[in-house]
């Protein structure tokens, strides 16, 4: 920042010159274009960028301020690729590319939000998300390169997120079941939907451990979804900072609430073109799983994308969109996917329930899952 002397002339002298100034600039550049004669009035234009706020009338400002409101966000998903974390920057003191830390990247982030706000961080081998302004933006399977997305969830009435953590401890073979209470996946009436996702997959025991997690949660009446990912890289809630390690285990989310409705369905190895895909999306479409306030999630396998589908980009995404074109749309491409063909009533009754356990764990697939937070606008800080 440049510093400037200061000016002898009084603040409020200083601030009605500067205004005289544009005005005069103002009405150069209206007779260089033509518009607008002498004595004629002329409507004032709105400022750009970080110009003044016009004023509002008297009878409006009340109102306008109390609608000047900021909505704090109580827990955020974030999700990038690894080379967004791992990749290189340039290091202006040394004029050299130094490696990032995943671990700075991460408190970065972190540093922007909350201090009481639960924090769950992922890295994928790929991104999907909708870009950021409206809904109904086309969602992008970003397969290659540097991308990410993150989801912030305010307070919601009727609705309860909670982040959990099990990492996979040498002493302890079985999962204590206190734990599964304290993360709101037992005992819980509420409990709705959970997203689970395995971390360091390619350590040993870890698909023995994530099978003893999923298991208990292996119940008709919630949605189960997700997948495996390359690592996280934060857990932050207030009371459980977790750091990340070597060691593999399962990271997730907790949906709890009588108004979040869910469905999901699997797109197997035999879905392979755009007819097969858009027949997937008429099953999640069949749910009726209102479209307000609902989120998308996709879990696929790294082996899909354009190269399953003979390099044709977007399949999913683009069938997706086709069937739900306001409801946005995010996820990744891992090493495993989480989940089955779910749909559950506004009751949250399974339709067509049988006595067979389903199937959770799956490979070369996509997991589709729908997550609907009720009609309750959210909560105003």
């Amino acid at each position: 920042m440049r510093a400037e002397a200061p000016s002898p002339e009084p603040e409020a002298r200083r601030a009605g010159l500067g205004r005289r100034r544009v005005r005069r600039r103002g009405r150069a550049r209206l007779r260089q274009h033509g518009g607008g004669g002498e004595g004629r009035a002329r409507p004032r234009q709105p400022a750009r960028g970080g110009g003044a706020r016009a004023r509002l009338p008297a009878h409006q400002s009340a109102a306008a301020r109390r609608l000047r409101v900021h909505v704090l966000p109580q827990t955020v998903l974030y999700i990038a690729d690894a080379e967004t974390f791992s990749g290189h920057e340039e290091c202006h003191e040394q004029k050299k590319a130094r490696k990032r830390n995943s671990k700075e990247t991460a408190l970065a982030i972190e540093k922007l939000l909350p201090k009481r706000c639960q924090v769950l961080g992922l890295l994928t081998p790929g991104i999907v998300v909708t870009p950021m302004g409206s809904s109904s933006n086309q969602p992008q399977e970003i397969e290659d390169g540097e991308a990410g997305f993150a989801l912030l969830f305010p307070k919601i009435d009727g609705v309860k997120i909670q982040t959990f953590h099990f990492p996979k401890e040498v002493k302890n073979r079985v999962i204590d079941e206190n734990k599964f209470a304290e993360a709101g996946l037992k005992n819980n009436p509420d409990l709705r939907v959970v997203l689970l996702f395995g971390y360091n997959s390619w350590k040993s025991g870890a698909t023995r451990f994530l099978h003893q997690i999923v298991n208990p949660l292996n119940e008709k009446s919630i949605i189960l979804a997700g997948g495996q990912v390359e690592s996280f890289t934060s857990l932050i809630s207030e009371n459980n900072t977790a750091q990340p390690s070597d060691a593999c285990g399962v990271v997730g989310l907790a949906f709890s609430g009588p108004q979040i409705q869910s469905a999901t369905v699997l797109l197997d190895q035999d879905v392979a073109d755009e007819r097969t895909a858009e027949a997937a999306m008429q099953r999640l479409k069949a749910a009726n799983i209102p479209e307000c306030n609902t989120i998308g999630f996709m879990f696929a396998c790294v082996g899909r994308g354009y190269r399953h589908y003979k390099t044709k980009r977007n399949m999913e995404a683009d069938a997706f969109r086709k069937f739900f074109p306001n409801v946005p749309l995010f996820g990744f491409f891992g090493h495993g996917e989480i989940g089955c063909d779910r749909i559950v009533t506004g009751n949250f009754v399974l339709r067509e329930c049988n006595d067979v356990k389903d199937d959770l764990l799956h490979g070369y697939t996509t997991v589709m899952t729908l997550i609907h937070l009720g009609s309750t606008k959210a909560n105003q800080a």
